[in-house]
C-alpha cells in the first residue's frame, strides 16, 4: 500500500476499495449482512490504510451510499470517497443510463445527503447517455462543482474521443473503465497517461475470477496513473487482496 496516487487533489494508495458487492443479488437491495459490510469497510480504512472508497447511487440502488455513511462517517480528511450518477436501476441487474442536467442534480443532491457530507470528493458521470449531449451532462456537474457540491469530476465507461468531449467542458478528474487480464484492450489507459488523468480500473478481478495476485499486480504495473478498485463483500478475501498488492 506504498504507491500513491493523487485523485481529485487527494493523495492515495493506488489500490482503492470498490464497493459494489456490498448489495443483494443482482447488485441489488441491502447486503445479506449489513453489520459485515459496515465492518469490512472499516477494516478496509483503519486497519489495511485504503484511502480510496468508490461507491454510486445505482449499488441497491442508494443503499451503499447508507452504509459507507454508517461506517466511515465522520470520514476522515485524508480519505477519497467517490459515487457515481446518471444510472437508473429499473430492476434486480438492470441499468439504464439518464443524463438529463435536472436528474443528475438531483442525484447528485441525493448522494450527499445519503453519503452525509457537504460535498462529494469525487462524483462520475456513471454513464454518458446518448439521448442527451455529453456536454450538458458533464456541464451540470460542472455547475455543481463551481457550487462547491462537487469537488472533481470524473467518467465512466467512456472513449477516448468521450474524454475529450467532456476535457473541453470540464477537467476531468479521473476516467474508470472496465479492465483486467482476460478484457485487457482500453486505448483510454494510454490516453490517460498522456493527459496526466488517475485511470482507475473497475472489474480488475473480473467478478472474482482471477488471481488477485498477478491480476492487481499487472494493472499496477501498466503505469503509476492506473489506480484498481477490487471490489468484495468478504473480511477474508478483503485481506486477500490488500496484502497481495502490497
Amino acid at each position: 500500500m506504498s504507491e500513491t496516487i493523487t485523485i481529485a487533489g487527494k493523495p492515495v494508495p493506488r489500490l482503492g476499495l470498490g464497493t459494489m458487492r456490498l448489495t443483494g443479488p443482482g447488485t441489488w437491495g441491502d447486503p445479506a449482512d449489513p453489520a459485515q459490510a459496515v465492518a469490512l469497510l472499516r477494516t478496509a480504512v483503519h486497519d489495511l490504510g485504503v484511502l480510496h472508497i468508490d461507491t454510486a447511487d445505482a449499488y441497491g440502488p442508494h443503499t451503499v451510499e447508507e452504509v459507507v455513511r454508517r461506517a466511515l462517517h465522520p470520514y476522515p480528511a485524508q480519505l477519497l470517497v467517490a459515487t457515481k450518477v446518471g444510472m437508473v436501476r429499473p430492476a434486480p441487474n438492470v441499468w439504464k443510463p439518464l443524463g438529463r442536467p435536472a436528474y443528475l442534480r438531483a442525484a447528485a443532491e441525493a448522494s450527499l445527503r445519503r453519503l452525509g457530507a457537504e460535498r462529494i470528493d469525487l462524483c462520475y458521470l456513471h454513464r454518458v447517455d446518448p439521448a442527451v449531449p455529453l456536454a450538458e451532462q458533464v456541464g451540470e456537474l460542472e455547475d455543481m462543482r463551481s457550487e462547491g457540491k462537487i469537488g472533481a469530476i470524473g467518467l465512466s465507461k467512456v472513449t477516448v474521443e468521450q474524454i475529450e468531449e467532456a476535457a473541453a467542458v470540464v477537467p476531468v478528474a479521473a476516467v474508470q473503465n472496465v479492465l483486467n487480464v482476460t478484457e485487457p484492450d482500453d486505448p483510454a489507459v494510454d490516453h490517460c497517461r498522456t493527459r496526466g488523468i488517475p485511470y482507475v480500473p473497475y472489474r480488475p478481478l473480473n467478478a472474482g475470477k482471477l488471481d488477485p495476485d498477478k491480476a492487481l499486480r499487472w494493472l499496477l504495473d501498466l503505469g503509476p496513473h492506473v489506480a484498481p478498485i477490487p471490489g468484495t463483500a468478504d473480511p477474508e478475501h478483503l485481506l486477500a487482496l490488500f496484502s497481495s498488492a502490497s
